[in-house]
């Protein structure tokens, strides 16, 4: 990392307050180049709470936009941090329609020149795109990095139209923690108790609830998801993933659906991180340059090169043993003019033709409610332990089917099953893994993907499968660039249960059968003997750090993920520590500390008994000025055969008062879930 201490601007950098039509206050931090001309302005637009959580991050780049003729703005949502206002629900029509006001009012600033950029990394990114699809016109270009174009089917809340079990829970739980902390009275003085407390008291209300409330992909979920309508984007995209993170597939999508002179794919082996922060796997990439590049096309006018590189750049990874982290992943570079690929052809491999089963004789898939729990972490944010470890115990779960790799395999896109299948009970969902199998027996995960049975017609509708009867159903992989050698085995393991990342049916237990004939497994095989021109970035430069310390503590570090076996009840549990931060003083002073634990908790043999539990611990604390106030939220779910149970607690307090303490238990109906 190269940390750039010479721009060629001087800086300067304000907070100030953005006014609303409705009178409402957003906290915002401008930086800002030294000049006498107007500049183009660059949005960051989050909940996240800029003076805290974000600042070491936002001091990483913002600063550095501004050295090179850019005002980068950094703006809490309403109802967050410091803004004013109540917090909503998630990209809700509000949120949204604040962005849209904040564009404007960059843009007729007297330092903007009326161009205006926005970037952000998931909740930013997120919201990038989906103010890009509402078109105000100061907005010219956008970076989305790991952002989703569908709300439902590649967020947090459902994959395949099963419920998420471990992001669903984990996520709504953060949020929960987020949205009750309070404003800071160093940034808006003594007003922030009454602050907090009417945010308290007024908008407080568990996101998990109305996630739960909506099963299949209707209205709720349309909102926000531009793959509803990839025309209404006018803005010019640049979309940005990694392999390890949950999101990637957005990217695929959007080089597909938009138009080819406005929109540029790039997917390396990253984790849900920025590629420039060198967090494991990489490499890293020089990031920021990459995306002046983006910015000085769209915004300035000046021939960067941005729109001469190939549609997508990709990283294809070489097979590499498993492991929970990685700090380089071997591989290279690859270009592709259009999506899809002309250089890339499906491959289809039939389960009859597998190395194991040349039969065409039925096969019982009735997995144990445990396996998924070397699954690794929903979202890798680049710890010792988030990657999936060594697949053999969950291959050992499942049914699978292993293909000889003959000569070397290049995979680049999202793999798809067909599957013939009988079931004899009304719901239960399919998870499939793709595994690259070296001569040794470990087992490599590469990709995977689920599906709901419910959903098989379509993710908007709950449709019961008759008990005895045989179809067909299809759904595709996660995408994936990677490599299998001669001498490995294209693994694919089938099971009917994948927990935690999967809430289980309540039939799961009863599984279903596999018909080997006409069941197969389809790969997006890329042509190897290509001649390409090299993809090549500069090395990953940052403006100088905020200077933000850990002090140094002699406790034991929990295990970042624990599985533990009651051999006797058949009972496994998985704790998680997501290591969101722990202590650190900041250098205005602020003395911030948060510790998170989640548990997910399942019977081997009982799809009723699965449970989640998330405790958040938050404390900020100034003390020149007597400030001391804490965070404390349980959150847990538990489910029936026709209803999940939510359980939520919040508790506040103000130098050891406390200010607020609420509880909340809900009974959702399972309506597919």
């Amino acid at each position: 990392m190269h940390i750039r201490t010479s721009f060629p601007y001087d800086t300067t950098h304000d907070d100030l307050w953005i006014p609303l039509p409705d009178g409402t206050l957003l906290y915002a931090r401008v930086w800002r180049p030294l000049t006498d001309e107007p500049v183009p302005a660059l949005l960051e637009y989050l909940p996240y709470r800029l003076s805290d959580w974000t600042a070491p991050r936002d001091h990483q780049r913002h600063p550095w936009y501004a050295g090179h003729g850019y005002a980068s703005v950094r703006v809490d949502i309403r109802g967050h941090g410091n803004s004013e206002g109540m917090p909503t629900d998630e990209y809700s029509a509000t949120e949204l329609a604040d962005g849209v006001e904040v564009v404007n009012w960059l843009a007729a600033q007297p330092w903007c020149d009326g161009k205006v950029g926005m970037f952000g990394i998931s909740w930013g990114g997120f919201n990038s795109l989906q103010i890009a699809a509402l078109a105000p016109e100061p907005l010219k270009a956008i970076v989305t990095v790991c952002s989703t174009d569908d709300r439902y089917d590649n967020d947090v809340h459902y994959m395949g139209g099963s419920v998420l079990a471990v992001d669903m829970h984990a996520w709504a739980a953060t949020m929960l923690a987020f949205v009750s902390r309070p404003p800071d009275p160093l940034y808006v003085g003594p007003v922030w108790r009454e602050m907090w407390i009417k945010r308290l008291e007024a908008a407080v209300e568990p996101f998990l609830h109305t996630w739960l409330a909506h099963q299949t992909r209707d209205e709720y979920w349309r909102h926000g998801s531009v793959c509803e309508d990839y025309g209404a984007i006018d803005a010019a995209v640049l979309a940005v993933g990694g392999w390890h993170d949950p999101y990637r597939d957005t990217v695929l999508r959007l080089v597909e659906h938009l138009p080819a002179d406005r929109v540029r794919g790039l997917i390396g082996p990253w984790s849900h991180q920025y590629p420039d922060r060198g967090l494991p796997p990489g490499p890293a990439i020089g990031f920021l340059q990459e995306t002046l590049r983006w910015w000085d096309h769209w915004l300035k006018g000046i021939d960067s090169g941005a729109m001469r590189e190939p549609l997508l750049r990709a990283y294809v990874s070489d097979s590499h043993p498993p492991a929970t982290v990685y700090g380089t992943l071997p591989g290279r570079w690859v270009g592709e003019p259009a999506w899809p690929s002309p250089n890339v052809t499906a491959v289809s491999y039939g389960f009859r033709d597998s190395a194991v089963s040349h039969s065409t004789a039925a096969v019982p898939v009735r997995s144990p409610q445990h396996t998924g729990v070397d699954a690794g972490r929903f979202f890798p944010f680049g710890n010792d332990a988030d990657l999936p470890p060594d697949q053999r115990d969950d291959d050992g779960r499942s049914v699978c089917f292993d293909f000889v790799v003959g000569e070397e395999t290049w995979v680049l896109g999202r793999p798809r099953v067909r599957l013939r299948v009988t079931s004899e009970v009304p719901s239960g969902q399919i998870a499939v893994r793709l595994c690259d199998m070296a001569p040794d027996g470990s087992s490599t995960l590469v990709t995977r993907g689920v599906l709901n049975l419910s959903a098989r017609q379509g993710r908007d509708r709950a449709v019961p499968w008759t008990p005895g009867a045989t179809e067909y159903v299809e759904f595709e992989l996660s995408g994936i660039g990677h490599v299998f050698p001669p001498g490995h085995r294209i693994r694919l393991a089938v099971s009917s249960t994948y927990w935690p990342w999967i809430w289980p049916q309540p039939d799961s237990a009863a599984g279903f059968t596999l018909h080997p004939e006409g069941s197969s497994l389809e790969l997006p095989v890329r042509a190897r003997a290509l001649a390409e021109t090299a993809i090549t970035f500069e090395e990953p430069e940052q403006a100088e750090p905020l200077g933000v310390n850990s002090p140094i503590t002699l406790d034991e570090p929990r295990p970042e993920r624990l599985v533990v076996r009651d051999v006797a009840k058949g009972e496994w549990r998985l704790e998680v520590d997501p290591r969101y931060g722990g202590t650190r003083v900041y250098p205005d002073g602020l003395e911030f500390t948060e510790d998170a634990l989640e548990t997910y908790t399942i019977h081997e043999a009982d799809p009723l008994s699965a449970r989640t539990r998330s405790d958040w611990f938050v404390r900020l604390h100034r003390p020149e000025l007597a400030w001391d106030a804490t965070v404390r939220t349980r959150s847990e779910i538990s489910c029936t055969g026709k209803d999940f149970i939510a359980s939520n607690e919040v508790i506040c307090t103000d130098g050891g008062e406390v200010v607020f303490h609420r509880t909340w238990e809900q009974r959702i109906p399972r309506t597919a879930g």
